[in-house]
């Protein structure tokens, strides 16, 4: 009979565990952002094409009551990269990592609109809803300002995200992905940065292309411009074909970086003249 009642107390648990589970899993994307509550963790099970959904749908939906309705454009050219790519599957390093952004935007528009106080353990939560209150005041109005608060939450929700790749589910970047991610690291360090990086380009560009010095604010503009997808896919495409033919041994600082990937950059740029 002990033995019995054991297993009724597991089938019980079990019982209780496994609805909730059920449900995280069976979540839709156009019901996370209506309910502004899905974790990092269910956001993992997404593909790219789902997440792509739920990210326009956060901005069509409760981020437009905030003034915010094509600010993540640009992430939607990354995943859709991914998607195209077909990179990022649910389980892996770059998964955790992009999960963590999309639930620091979540979160934040939840926060923002006054729907809740948890960010979920996500540093990149607050970051997202002080973002978000000062561009629905009327208060980032030149780009430097909201390039640089718009930069500082997305670095702190992929900071949060590879912390949770790398501790909590014990993953490594491939060689590839690391030289990709440097990548993306330069486009958030330039969002935060614009001042200097426009110094740099006006010291260097000209190296790159006559034109690249002169029209280095116009360059930036389109190269930062978080209310479209195209520059940012266009980047990703560029980096991801310097990381698989690997240009980048080991560590090399935000001047080689930039000098790495901007003739094709530049290049794209001109296109769209």
């Amino acid at each position: 009979m002990q033995r019995f009642g054991w297993l009724v107390a597991l089938v019980f648990l079990t019982g209780l565990t496994t609805p909730v589970q059920a449900s995280a899993a069976a979540r839709e994307p156009l019901r996370c952002a209506t309910e502004l509550d899905c974790t990092a963790a269910e956001i993992d099970l997404m593909t790219m094409a789902q997440r792509l959904d739920f990210l326009r749908a956060l901005q069509s939906g409760p981020a437009a009551e905030l003034g915010a309705s094509d600010r993540w454009r640009n992430i939607e050219g990354v995943i859709a990269f991914f998607r195209d790519r077909g990179l990022g599957a649910p389980g892996t390093w770059v998964s955790h990592v992009d999960a963590a952004i999309l639930e620091g935007v979540e979160r934040g528009i939840a926060i923002a609109l006054g729907r809740s106080t948890d960010g979920f353990g996500n540093p990149g939560s607050a970051r997202w809803a002080a973002y978000l209150t000062a561009l629905s005041r009327g208060e980032l109005t030149t780009r430097d300002a909201h390039d640089r608060a718009w930069g500082e939450a997305e670095q702190a929700s992929t900071e949060h995200g590879v912390a949770l790749a790398e501790r909590v589910h014990g993953l490594r970047p491939t060689t590839v992905e690391r030289r990709f991610f440097q990548f993306s690291e330069l486009y958030r360090w330039t969002l935060r940065n614009r001042p200097v990086a426009q110094d740099l380009l006006l010291l260097y560009g000209v190296l790159v292309h006559p034109q690249l010095a002169v029209g280095r604010v116009s360059f930036l503009d389109w190269f930062t411009d978080v209310s479209e997808s195209a520059p940012s896919y266009k980047g990703c495409a560029i980096a991801y074909s310097y990381a698989r033919l690997d240009p980048i041994s080991g560590t090399i600082g935000t001047v080689e970086l930039l000098l790495l990937y901007l003739p094709e950059l530049f290049g794209e740029f001109r296109a769209t003249r």
